[in-house]
């Protein structure tokens, strides 16, 4: 089956707010045959990220829209300003917060895809905690 083409403005898509964050996803699941998931993460002044966590099968791109995002890489934080890209390979503890003072923003691409599917289960715990 062919694909159709996907032209989102920023801060735009399925948004998911979070204590201090939003999430924006602008393609997965039907959309990529689920080969790879795209997101935006806004976060608050010196707002908390997910907490430090690894994916066993997924590679993840990390790259700063704006601002300064502070990522954890293994056991490494890495004070990273826009435009910068880090890759974190599958397995590696990974995590990101903003220590700053004004807000920042990263797109992210989950390989291959499918984090869609855990967002309903992270904002019952947001909820919940």
């Amino acid at each position: 089956m062919k694909r159709a083409p996907i032209v989102l403005p920023i801060r735009t898509g399925r948004s998911y707010a979070m204590p201090g964050m939003t999430a924006v996803f602008k393609a997965d699941g039907p959309e990529t045959s689920d080969a790879y998931c795209v997101s935006e993460w806004w976060l608050e002044a010196g707002a908390d990220g997910p907490g430090p966590h690894f994916h066993e099968e997924n590679d993840e791109v990390f790259v700063i829209l704006s601002g300064t995002i502070s990522l954890l890489v293994g056991e490494q934080w890495i004070d990273a300003q826009a435009g910068t890209t880090v890759i974190v390979p599958a397995g590696v503890m990974h995590d990101f917060r903003n220590r700053t003072g004004a807000e920042a923003g990263l797109l992210n691409v989950f390989v291959p895809g499918g984090f869609e599917r855990q967002m309903p289960a992270i904002l019952e715990w947001y909820d919940k905690n």
